[in-house]
């Protein structure tokens, strides 16, 4: 079968090889998947740089925690899913419910555990989840890591009731979930971005107020302004130091700052008592659970919420799709198909 790796010791986009690997056979309660597309997240640039967590990369490992295909032959055992099903893996592998433990930890394309970037995965049946009945291969292949942790952030740990308001920050995969689970619930969604056409485009998708955080570098009060002196309820933050403070300055009383991601950089003054006043506070989130994954994907369904892909690159382009991510410039999710 055909299969990216990433070599071990990677620090750059060289350490990306296309390769030919022998088709995987299921074992005891495992299920073969013939890969149809799969997709990117910030956290796959890290992974290939040697800069995520753990550092470089000891072992080659298949990239990509993100994908969706269909069941081609069930193991012995095999009870949750059956030849033809479309299924997507879960973004951590044996968590099905509760809170995070530590032993719970072992995430796709990082480090050893194989990734979706390949014809055919393994996956344990406990790992997997049905794709919701609207979506396409494409769409389903955005939702194990950026859907799963916008709908914890808002839904899981946020518990967004209608009528609350939601500041997202920038245009991509997490963000944009996080507008449309926001505008299915109900809520008033303010969203910021760099680029005036983006924000035109989130406009388009439901949002009630835009700001450039570029032309406006105090977005926080601005924000705040916005909401007639409040602040928000929840704040999805994919920023980490390098916005964490005007999150925090955004965030209403007794609201929620869903700390996610960390693409504002490494320098910032995020010092915490901000939220002292405002009853407010920093909720860490970490992707998801099964339970998670499969509420939301019922939620999809029911609402009709269609992932926004922004390109979709051929399987033979993979570095390509690599660098058009890296580059900022898209809008949702970016998907390699297979």
């Amino acid at each position: 079968m055909k299969a990216y790796i990433i070599r071990a010791g990677s620090t750059d986009l060289d350490g990306l090889e296309r390769v030919d690997r022998p088709d995987p056979e299921p074992g005891e309660k495992e299920i073969l998947v013939r890969m149809r597309a799969a997709s990117l997240n910030y956290r796959d640039q890290m992974v290939i740089t040697g800069n995520y967590f753990g550092g470089k990369v000891t072992e080659d490992t298949v990239p990509l925690s993100d994908g969706a295909g269909e069941v081609v032959r069930a193991g012995p055992g095999v009870t949750r899913f059956q030849v033809g099903d479309r299924v997507c893996g879960t973004f951590f592998k044996h968590w099905l419910d509760g809170p995070p433990q530590p032993t719970r930890f072992e995430a796709l394309g990082q480090n050893g555990t194989d990734g979706v970037l390949q014809e055919y995965a393994i996956f344990h049946e406990d790992n997997a989840v049905a794709v919701p009945a609207n979506l396409s291969f494409e769409e389903a292949a955005c939702l194990p890591c950026a859907g799963v942790t916008a709908w914890n952030a808002l839904v899981t740990q946020g518990h967004i009731e209608p009528g609350q308001s939601v500041l997202t920050l920038g245009t991509g995969g997490v963000s944009i979930f996080g507008l449309q689970f926001a505008k299915a619930a109900g809520a008033r969604v303010i969203a910021t971005s760099s680029s005036d056409e983006k924000l035109a485009r989130v406009r388009d998708l439901g949002a009630d107020e835009i700001i450039n955080y570029k032309a406006t570098p105090e977005w926080g009060e601005e924000v705040v302004k916005r909401t007639g002196g409040r602040g928000v309820d929840h704040v999805v933050e994919i920023g980490g130091v390098g916005t964490l403070a005007q999150s925090m300055k955004a965030v209403g009383p007794c609201g929620n700052v869903a700390l996610i991601g960390f693409l504002g950089g490494p320098e910032g003054n995020p010092a915490p008592h901000t939220l002292m006043g405002k009853w407010a506070k920093l909720q860490g989130i970490v992707v998801g659970n099964r339970a998670m994954f499969e509420a939301m994907n019922a939620a999809i369904e029911a609402n009709d919420i269609k992932p926004v892909i922004d390109s979709v690159f051929a399987f033979d382009d993979a570095r390509a799709a690599y660098e058009y991510e890296l580059a900022g410039k898209h809008f949702g999710k970016v998907v390699i198909g297979i």
